[in-house]
C-alpha cells in the first residue's frame, strides 16, 4: 500500500545513531494530510542535514504553498546521516519523510532544492535509499518525477542525468503548475507514460527537461551545439518570475525546528532580486529586478509569524537589506511596535556605504545587541572596482569606526580570495584594513576588548556572470594568499589578537567550481564519488579533495578534458556555455561587456536609482524595478507580544 509509514520500522534503528531528534518530525506548524485525499503528492527536499535544511526559506515557501491546495500534499526529506543511512541499508527501510514517515518512493514528485552544487551526492544517496533508479532514463511512470530547483539549477547539466527536470527561477508559481500538469496526466489515465508526462511538463514556463535536449563537442572538447530532440518542446527554456510579493506572503507559519538548527529565528523576506551588479553574485543576477515587498506586507508578515512561532529574533531577509527603499522606516516601526516585549530585528549582512546608527539601534532596540556584519569582499580598492563593489578604505574605516563608538564590540568583516586579476597585494591589503580597523575602532571606543572577525571564502566563478568565462584560481594559489594574509595580521600581536581570521582552504572550492560550470560529462564524475563513499561534500569532515580530484582524471580523461579544464581555464567569447540555452534574462553580450569592464576596472550603478543600462531582463521577461516608498506605514498592535 502506497503512503504508508515506515515509522514502525525506523524508530527501532533511532536510537543506534546520533542526533536521533531530527529524523523523528511532529515541529511546529508541520503538516500532515490524508494520502488518499488528495491527486498529487510532493516530497520536498534540500540535499543537507536537517540542522540546515530546516531553516531554508524556499523549501519552507514550496511547503506551504502545496499544502495550502486542497488537491496536494507536501511532505519534507533531507538527507540522512551515513550512521543512520547504513542501518536503512541493512533492514530495508527506504528514504522517508520526516512529517509521515512515508517512503519518498511512493510521491508522484520529488523536488530538490540545490542551494549549492556541493549537494549533489546527497541527491545520488537519497535515490539510492528511496529504491528510485538513479539514471532518469530507467525510470518508469511508477517513480516519483526528480525535479531540481533553487539557484544551482541554472545550470543543471551536471546532474542532467539524474534529475528528470529542473524548474529555473521563481517556484511559488511554478510548483503549481507542475502540480496540475501531473494531476491531468494522472486523472486521465496516464496517457503515453513517463515520456509523455514528461514532455507536457517541458511545455511549462521555466520548466527545463534535459533528456529532451541533445548536447554535441568538438574536437577540443567544447559543445558544438545543444538542440532539442522534439519540435513541442522550447529550445531556450526561461525563468520564472513572481512579481508583487504581497501577493505571496510565504511562510505564513513558519516551521520551528524540534533539535538545533543553523538559524534560531524567524526569517521574513523584505525583497527579492538585486541590481547592484556586483560581478561575482550569482544570486543577485539571477534574481533581477529588484522586487519589495511593503512595509504593510513587512509588517503582517512579522505579527503573523512571531504569533505562530514564538520566536525572539526576525531576521528581514534579502540579498541586500539595507537596500530596501523603506528600511529605516520599516526598523523604527517595528521597533515601535515590539516596543518592550524582546522581540529583536536582524539583517543577515549590511552593506557599508547602507549602514548608519540609527538603523543599527533601531534593529537591537528590543532584543540584544549582535554582532555587526559587513561585506566589502575585496581586499583593495582596485579589486573592488573589479567586481563593482564600490566602497573606499576610509568609507570601511568610518563605518566600522562608528559602530565601535557607540558601544558595539564585535565586527565581522567578509571577503573573497581568489577573484578575477587579484594579486597577493590585493589580499595583504585586507591584513591593513583590518589592523586599521582595530587601530581606530579602540581610539574611537576608548576600549581594548573590542574585536574583528574576518571571514574568507574562495571565490568561485558561477554561470549567468561576468566572471563566467574566467579562469577559478587554483586551490594552492588561494591556500598561498591565505598563508601570507595570516602571517601579515599576525605580525603585530598587539593588534593581531583582537583579529580572528577564519577560512576554509582552497580544495573545496575547486571541486564546487568544477561542479557549477560543469556540463553533462561531470555527472559520471559525480556518480563515481558517490559509488566510492562521497557524502555530505560541504562538510568539511565529510569532504574528500583526493576521492573528486581521482575520479575527475579517471572519467573525463577518455573525453580528452580533466578537471583544470572546467575550472583554471579562462573562456573565450564565442564558446558555447553548458548554460547557454538556459535564459536567466541576462543577455550574454551585456555579460561579455561587463566582463571586460570589469578587466578595464571600470564600474557600473545600481539601475534602481539610474537609468537602464540594458541588460535584458526587464524587456525579455516581461518584468520591472518594484521600489517604493509607498507613503504607508505601520500601525500599532492591538495586542502587543506573543
Amino acid at each position: 500500500m502506497t503512503g504508508e509509514s515506515l515509522y514502525p520500522r525506523l524508530e527501532p534503528l533511532l536510537a543506534q545513531v546520533q542526533k536521533p531528534i531530527q529524523y523523528v518530525g511532529g515541529e511546529l506548524n508541520a503538516q500532515v494530510k490524508a494520502w488518499d485525499d488528495v491527486a498529487v503528492h510532493w516530497a520536498l527536499m534540500y540535499p543537507d542535514a536537517y540542522e540546515v535544511g530546516l531553516p531554508n526559506q524556499g523549501l519552507m515557501i514550496l511547503y506551504e504553498v502545496l499544502n495550502e491546495r486542497p488537491d496536494a500534499l507536501a511532505e519534507r526529506t533531507y538527507a540522512v546521516w551515513p550512521d543512520l543511512a547504513a542501518l536503512m541499508r541493512a533492514h530495508g527501510v527506504g528514504q522517508f519523510t520526516v512529517d509521515a514517515h512515508r517512503a519518498v518512493r511512493d510521491f508522484d514528485v520529488l523536488g530538490v532544492s540545490f542551494a549549492t552544487e556541493l549537494g549533489y551526492t546527497n541527491l545520488l544517496e537519497a535515490l539510492d535509499l528511496a529504491g528510485i533508479p538513479l539514471h532518469a532514463v530507467d525510470r518508469d511512470e511508477t517513480h516519483p518525477v526528480v525535479v531540481a530547483g533553487g539557484h544551482a539549477a541554472f545550470n543543471p547539466e551536471p546532474i542532467a542525468d539524474f534529475v528528470d527536470c529542473a524548474v529555473l527561477g521563481d517556484g511559488e508559481q511554478a510548483v503549481g503548475d507542475v502540480t496540475d500538469v501531473v494531476k491531468a496526466w494522472k486523472e486521465s489515465g496516464r496517457p503515453g507514460g513517463r515520456e509523455e508526462l514528461l514532455a507536457r511538463l517541458a511545455r511549462v514556463d521555466g520548466v527545463y527537461v534535459p533528456r529532451f535536449h541533445a548536447v554535441s563537442y568538438g574536437p577540443d572538447g567544447a559543445i558544438a551545439a545543444v538542440t532539442r530532440t522534439r519540435d513541442d518542446v522550447p529550445a531556450r527554456v526561461g525563468k520564472r518570475t513572481v512579481m508583487d510579493l504581497d501577493e505571496w506572503p510565504y511562510p505564513k507559519t513558519p516551521l520551528v525546528p524540534l533539535a538545533e538548527s543553523v538559524h534560531e529565528r524567524m526569517s521574513v523576506e523584505i525583497f527579492r532580486g538585486c541590481t547592484r551588479g556586483c560581478r561575482f553574485c550569482q544570486a543577485g543576477m539571477i534574481t533581477r529586478p529588484v522586487r519589495e515587498r511593503t512595509i504593510t506586507g513587512i509588517g503582517s508578515m512579522v505579527d503573523q509569524g512571531l504569533r505562530a512561532t514564538g520566536y525572539e529574533e526576525v531576521g528581514l531577509l534579502s540579498l541586500s537589506s539595507a537596500d530596501h527603499s523603506e528600511i529605516a522606516q520599516v526598523a523604527k516601526e517595528l521597533a515601535d511596535r515590539y516596543e518592550g516585549t524582546n522581540t529583536g530585528l536582524s539583517l543577515p549582512s549590511t552593506r557599508v556605504d547602507a549602514f548608519n546608527v540609527t538603523l543599527a539601534n533601531e534593529l537591537s532596540r528590543n532584543g540584544r545587541r549582535s554582532g555587526l556584519t559587513f561585506a566589502p569582499e575585496g581586499g583593495s580598492e582596485r579589486i573592488r572596482r573589479v567586481i563593482n563593489k564600490t566602497v573606499s578604505k576610509e568609507d570601511l574605516v568610518r563605518t566600522v569606526t562608528t559602530a565601535y563608538a557607540n558601544g558595539w564590540q564585535q565586527v565581522k568583516l567578509y571577503f573573497m580570495c581568489g577573484l578575477p586579476t587579484e594579486t597577493d597585494e590585493d589580499v595583504l591589503e585586507i591584513a591593513e584594513l583590518a589592523v586599521e580597523v582595530i587601530r581606530a575602532g579602540r581610539e574611537a571606543s576608548g576600549r581594548k576588548d573590542i574585536r574583528c572577525t574576518v571571514s574568507i571564502g574562495g571565490f568561485v566563478p558561477k554561470p549567468h556572470t561576468p566572471f563566467q568565462w574566467a579562469g577559478q584560481a587554483s586551490a594552492e594559489t588561494i591556500d598561498h594568499r591565505l598563508r601570507v594574509l595570516r602571517q601579515a595580521i599576525n605580525a603585530d600581536r598587539r593588534i593581531g589578537r583582537s583579529i580572528g581570521l577564519r577560512y576554509h582552504d582552497g580544495k573545496p572550492g575547486v571541486i564546487e567550481g568544477l561542479l557549477s560550470r560543469g556540463d553533462r560529462r561531470v555527472g559520471r564524475v559525480i556518480e563515481r564519488v558517490w559509488r566510492e563513499g562521497g557524502r555530505f561534500d560541504g562538510w568539511s569532515e565529510h569532504f574528500s579533495y583526493e576521492r573528486w580530484v581521482a575520479a575527475a582524471a579517471e572519467e573525463l580523461a577518455p573525453f580528452g578534458v580533466d578537471l583544470d579544464w572546467f575550472t583554471t581555464r579562462e573562456r573565450t567569447q564565442d564558446e558555447v556555455l553548458p548554460w547557454d540555452h538556459l535564459d536567466s534574462g541576462l543577455d550574454k553580450e551585456w555579460l561579455w561587456d561587463d566582463w571586460q569592464e570589469a578587466l578595464s576596472e571600470e564600474e557600473v550603478a545600481d539601475c534602481r536609482w539610474t537609468p537602464c543600462y540594458d541588460c535584458g531582463v526587464c524587456p525579455t521577461m516581461g518584468t520591472e524595478i518594484q521600489i517604493g516608498p509607498t507613503g504607508r506605514s505601520l500601525l500599532p498592535l492591538t495586542v502587543v507580544g506573543h
